[in-house]
């Protein structure tokens, strides 16, 4: 009987199992009952999960998969109420936590599941449950925006907790870093979470552990609506426990509308933002974005803020002239002030109509007085060249008094005349007005009274330099003359008359295109007052400098000069760099302000003398002499004494520009942005590509691979220019000849037989060009004659013998032997061959009529030059030319010379060193993951190697970097993926025949460890003569 009913009862379970097509009864394995329900409460099944659950013991709390959830967790987290409902009835857990430490209120808090949160806080859930991360479920509702749920949720607590102060204790929450709902909401820019949170007591200023406030998690994140509801409701301006206030974090995240929030609300603001100018740890790219967003909100905002920084940049620049100031912590402030305050200056305001509170509490200034501080540092700037000059004159002219004539001696007194009046005058004028040790006056009696601790230090570090050793007598230096002088607008007539400069300094800046308002009502007073009390001391010291007797102080400066120079040479050129800047700011692009011009040539001598000193001035402050071929050509003679590599440096510093975070590491390109180069075709399809391309967009990154080959990287960029260069050459293009001696190449005269030579020309001076913007080698060597030409420099008659050497012979015993009475009958033209045919060229107008002569013999000498090796080749050069100048500046280039271009022993800049040198190669290559410079194998290699022939090193080099060339420096300075990289040796396990390969983008050479040196010998050959060209994946 009882078999019967287990029997019926199996089929009773089976047809409804097939009926409602799913078990009927929970297997006994929780585990396994738990996976079989989890599917159903996802759907929401809730009648199947009741009839199982009914019908079996299953612990509804039980725990399973790696997140160790509940079902309750499951129902909550999908929103399956009806599931969630009976699971509750059924006895779960509500507060139970998963491995993360959430419950299921947080679960559905993060999704937004209303009913459920609902449901489960009537179940009593507890709101203020940490998981892991200290979060509680009101973070989560604050996190991501769930503001009806948050409303609900604080409703209950409300309901539930009558004391008030246990409601507050709920909605100020704190996580595990101590920030509650507020925070969180801020941070993430929830208003309508925000205003619930406040609006239900939340504390609008309760710090976090370290001492940021909601306030500062609005600003940190550019959360402007959440710090103007803050703000509104009274939020305190608070710093944290590091010391960073909200507005400083919002200008380090460039979140220019927080900013101006922060502004309208709190007017006084104004003026650290103004500060930040100085502060060289504020971004200066976040900072310009934020203040020319404020700029161009207003004209009258423009206008304040150029003020502003305009009287910061002073302060600044008069700190930095008083040698008491610290050099290193001044000059950079300083100068980063001065170059925001010209960027500010170049926007263009947009009109608006809104007056924010805290315009209205400035004045605005018209932008012709912006300049108007910084006129007191450029008079300063003034006072101090002239203080030099005549520190210097009189160091030279002591020693040697007595052999000095007349005029030297009237020279040097009007020029002390001229430096201690208008020091004396100029000062008393001014020195007032400025705190103490900001004053000139104050600068040298520090010198002359032997100076502070900080200022001996900087004298030493001067004196440790070579250039500062020479004897200052041993330097010429140059005073204006009294017609200079005047010309300038300084008055030598003696000292009862006043010197002012103010006229030629207005007439200047209105020649520059910027107005320099010099003047004002109280100057003028204060000058007044004053006058008299200092012409008099004016006199007082000129006259006994002119009877060689000793100014006041002079036992004490028996050295001042020296002194003088040393403090202050590298501050006052950083001061001259900054009033280049600012002359330049209304200036038209591409020309240097006239009063600029007229200051360098009234000061040549001095900063000649300067910079002959300590050349490094140069390169540190004079970048304006790359912008003015004019100041450029005063100095070049001292620029191009300097070692190359400073000069290297120079020009690569001037060539990349410094935007935001820019440097030679670019971002990895994007598909689009690979030049896909044919291997079979490199010439042709390289320049269909680049002659494509935007020169900018070239700079900023190359990315080459060659088509059917899987190899990409800065390995496969110098296999690019490598072959590219060679394919330049080849004389199937026609575009460059052999020289005479075998080894150079010039353009060819006769390229025109393809007819589109002249855009071959343009592509190969751009390959050039970017190979140099790069810091790529290319494998080509061209004449002296035509680096000449790339440089601007003339050619003359030695460069013929590139291309004639017998000619050159000629034209050279022409210059050499008179030849009136020889009979030459040379005129000025020339017979030539244009494809076959022979064609009388004049070299100058009428030239087959003028006779060449003992008289006119060298002009002819230089005609026929020019004709040979410019006027035959000029379309080329011109094409050449306009393809290089796309990357390289003509004033960088200009830098060198044409045998740091061209030399055949060291091509430095474009070429490299054309000889693989093996103790350098073995000096700077590393080794790693078990190899040492004692290993068998790598002693082996470099046997190899010294028994090479030059032809397989080159070839060595060109397998593991990708170029054959070596940059100037050597092996230490090849280039890698991400800068100066060695080359490095890696082994591989050994198998028989396996050859070595090489990663090229990082100069790897992955070298097998061979069992002996005869057949590490011939595989490396092998591989040298067969895969030194293409990739493939090693």
């Amino acid at each position: 009987m009882k078999s019967m009913e287990s029997a019926m009862e199996r089929l009773h379970r089976l047809t409804r199992s097939l009926r409602s097509a799913r078990a009927v009864e929970l297997p006994a394995d929780p585990e396994t009952a738990a996976y079989l329900l989890m599917p159903m409460i996802i759907a929401n099944q809730h009648r199947s999960v009741a009839d199982l659950i009914s019908n079996s013991s299953f612990d509804v709390n039980y725990a399973f998969g790696r997140a160790q959830r509940n079902l309750l967790h499951i129902a909550a987290n999908c929103g399956s109420f009806e599931c969630m409902v009976l699971l509750l009835k059924k006895g779960a857990d509500v507060n139970y936590q998963d491995m993360s430490g959430c419950t299921a209120l947080h679960l559905a808090a993060r999704n937004g599941q209303k009913k459920c949160l609902a449901k489960l806080l009537e179940y009593n859930a507890d709101v203020n449950i940490r998981n892991n991360e200290g979060l509680t479920t009101i973070h989560w509702l604050a996190v991501n925006g769930r503001t009806e749920l948050l409303h609900d949720l604080l409703q209950h607590v409300e309901n539930v907790d009558v004391d008030v102060g246990d409601r507050k204790q709920n909605v100020d929450v704190e996580d595990a870093q101590g920030q509650t709902a507020l925070h969180v909401a801020c941070q993430n820019g929830h208003k309508s979470t925000v205003l619930c949170l406040l609006d239900n007591g939340a504390d609008i200023n309760r710090p976090n552990v370290t001492g940021a406030t909601p306030l500062s998690f609005a600003c940190s994140h550019g959360q402007r609506d959440t710090a103007q509801i803050l703000l509104s409701r009274g939020a305190k301006y608070l710093g944290d426990s590091n010391g960073c206030a909200p507005l400083e974090l919002a200008v380090q995240g460039g979140y220019s509308e927080t900013c101006e929030v922060l502004l309208q609300h709190i007017p006084r603001l104004f003026e650290p933002l103004m500060q930040m100018t100085l502060i060289t740890n504020i971004k200066e790219a976040m900072l310009f974005k934020v203040l020319a967003f404020i700029c161009q909100s207003s004209v009258s905002q423009h206008h304040m803020i150029l003020v502003s920084v305009a009287e910061l940049a002073s302060a600044a620049g008069h700190r930095l002239l008083s040698v008491s100031s610290n050099y290193e912590d001044q000059v950079v402030s300083f100068l980063r002030c001065v170059k925001m305050l010209c960027r500010l200056y170049r926007l263009a305001p947009c009109e608006h109509s809104v007056k924010d509170s805290y315009t209205a509490s400035r004045n605005t200034v018209p932008m012709a007085t912006v300049f108007r501080p910084l006129e007191l540092l450029w008079k300063s700037l003034e006072e101090w060249l002239l203080l030099i000059g005549s520190e210097l004159n009189r160091a030279k002219a002591a020693p040697c008094m007595g052999s000095k004539g007349v005029g030297d001696e009237d020279n040097l007194q009007d020029t002390d005349e001229i430096a201690t009046a208008l020091i004396a005058d100029r000062l008393s004028l001014h020195e007032d007005d400025l705190p103490a040790e900001m004053t000139l006056s104050s600068s040298l009696q520090s010198l002359t009274l032997g100076g502070s601790g900080e200022l001996k230090d900087h004298i030493v570090k001067e004196e440790d330099e070579p250039e500062a050793t020479a004897p200052l007598q041993d330097c010429e230096v140059e005073t204006p003359t009294e017609q200079s002088a005047n010309k300038h607008g300084v008055k030598t007539a003696g000292p009862d008359h006043d010197v002012r400069t103010d006229t030629q300094q207005s007439d200047s800046a209105q020649q520059g295109g910027v107005v320099f308002n010099t003047s004002s009502h109280d100057t003028q007073g204060h000058h007044s007052t004053v006058r008299g009390h200092r012409r008099s001391r004016s006199r007082t010291y000129s006259s006994s400098s002119s009877r060689g007797a000793s100014p006041p102080g002079s036992a004490s400066r028996s050295h001042s000069a020296q002194d003088v120079v040393a403090a202050c040479a590298d501050r006052v050129c950083a001061v001259i760099q900054a009033f280049y800047n600012c002359c330049s700011c209304h200036t038209p692009q591409g020309m240097t302000s006239p009063r600029f011009i007229e200051f360098v040539v009234r000061h040549d001598a001095v900063l000649k003398f300067l910079v002959t000193r300590n050349p490094k001035i140069i390169f540190d402050h004079f970048h304006f002499l790359l912008e003015c071929p004019e100041l450029m050509s005063r100095f070049m003679h001292i620029i191009k004494a300097q070692d190359f590599t400073a000069r290297r440096e120079w020009f690569y510093e001037n060539l990349h520009p410094q935007t935001g975070d820019r440097d030679l590491v670019h971002r990895p390109p994007s598909e689009d942005d690979v030049l896909l180069i044919n291997r079979e075709q490199v010439f042709d399809s390289s320049c269909k590509i680049v002659t494509k391309l935007n020169s900018e967009k070239l700079k900023e990154n190359i990315a080459v691979k060659f088509s059917g080959e899987e190899g990409m990287g800065q390995g496969v960029v110098r296999e690019w220019f490598d072959i590219l260069s060679k394919e330049i050459l080849n004389p199937d293009y026609a575009l460059f000849t052999m020289s005479a001696d075998g080894s150079t190449f010039q353009p060819n005269s006769n390229s025109a037989v393809n007819p589109d030579h002249l855009n071959y020309f343009r592509f190969a001076g751009g390959i050039m060009g970017l190979a140099l913007y790069h810091r790529q080698l290319l494998n080509v060597y061209f004449t002296r004659s035509f680096y000449k030409h790339i440089l601007g420099i003339p050619v003359n008659y030695h460069d013929v013998a590139s291309i004639d050497p017998e000619y050159a012979k000629n034209l050279q015993w022409i210059l050499d032997h008179d030849i009136s009475d020889l009979g030459l009958e040379l005129t000025f033209s020339v017979e030539t061959d244009v494809f076959g045919a022979m064609e009388e060229v004049e070299l100058k107008p009428d030239g087959k009529n003028i006779q060449v002569t003992e008289a006119n013999k060298a002009e002819y000498v230089q005609l026929v030059t020019e004709l040979r090796m410019t006027r035959a080749i000029q379309p080329q050069i011109n094409a050449f030319l306009q393809g290089f100048h796309a990357f390289i500046p003509c004033s960088l280039v200009q830098l060198f010379d044409e045998y740091e271009l061209a030399s055949r022993s060291n091509e430095l800049m474009l070429s490299g060193l054309p000889e693989v040198d093996v103790e350098d190669f073995e000096k700077n290559t590393d080794y790693n993951s078990g190899y040492t410079a004692d290993c068998p194998v790598i002693k082996w290699f470099w046997e190899t190697v010294r028994d090479f022939p030059q032809q397989e090193r080159v070839l060595l080099l060109q397998f593991v970097t990708g170029s054959s060339r070596v940059p100037h420096g050597g092996f230490a300075y090849l280039p890698g993926g991400s800068g100066m990289q060695k080359i490095t040796i890696s082994p591989v396990t050994y198998t028989p025949n396996l050859l070595p390969t090489a990663s090229t983008c990082i100069n790897l050479l992955k070298l097998p460890e061979y069992r002996s040196r005869e057949e590490l010998r011939e595989r490396l050959k092998i591989a040298l003569q067969h895969g030194s060209l293409g990739y493939g994946m090693a």
